[in-house]
């Protein structure tokens, strides 16, 4: 479990295949590893990821098949969002994310407005319905609050911090991001499957 509060920004190092995806490794930057052990997860640009390898300041992280199918981003170089799970007593300053990323979004537009940006991002259809006015999206792990939404495309808008603390100050159109809808829509959803 996650907030969606970017705690540092990593960079990729190296990409190498495995037998089952992909293991990576990643310079963790200001992270701060104290406690961080093998088998703890932390949200990669949005994806719930295992440590697999701990050598200060480099993490490893093992990627599947399944999980590189429906993500973007795991390249060599690569500034990625970094989060420590929750603990108990841990404040949820964003809002819950699960680090099981729904799909790939694509960003349509990244706009100056003043010092802050409006970025504007087509998402698949089958996500679209989850996204609301005034609701939470995860775009590469950061938790934003949706402004405008019509069809399949919605905006965020960036204050400068979010720019300076996470890698979303380098998008760009046509960059893929990873997209997490808010769990509370979906299981609005299941529920009013039961009901109808």
């Amino acid at each position: 479990m996650f907030t969606g509060i970017i705690q540092a920004v990593g960079k990729i190092g190296a990409v190498s295949p495995t037998s089952g995806g992909v293991r990576i490794g990643i310079d963790s930057g200001a992270l701060d590893l104290t406690g961080v052990k093998l088998g703890d997860s932390i949200a990669v640009n949005g994806a719930c990821l295992t440590v697999v390898g701990l050598a200060a300041p480099r993490l490893a992280f093992d990627l599947s098949r399944e999980t590189l199918a429906c993500t973007a981003g795991f390249v060599a170089g690569a500034p990625v969002n970094l989060e420590k799970s929750l603990r108990v007593g841990d404040g949820l300053d964003g809002h819950i994310v699960s680090g099981h990323v729904d799909g790939i979004g694509s960003v349509l537009r990244f706009d100056a407005v003043g010092d802050n940006r409006t970025l504007a991002v087509e998402v698949p259809r089958e996500l679209a319905k989850y996204v609301a006015r005034k609701g939470s999206v995860a775009v590469d792990g950061v938790s934003l609050t949706v402004n405008a939404v019509e069809d399949c495309v919605f905006e965020v808008n960036l204050i400068p911090h979010t720019l300076q603390a996470t890698n979303l100050g380098v998008l760009a159109a046509g960059k893929k991001v990873n997209i997490e809808v808010d769990t509370i829509a979906r299981y609005a959803e299941r529920l009013s499957q039961f009901r109808n």
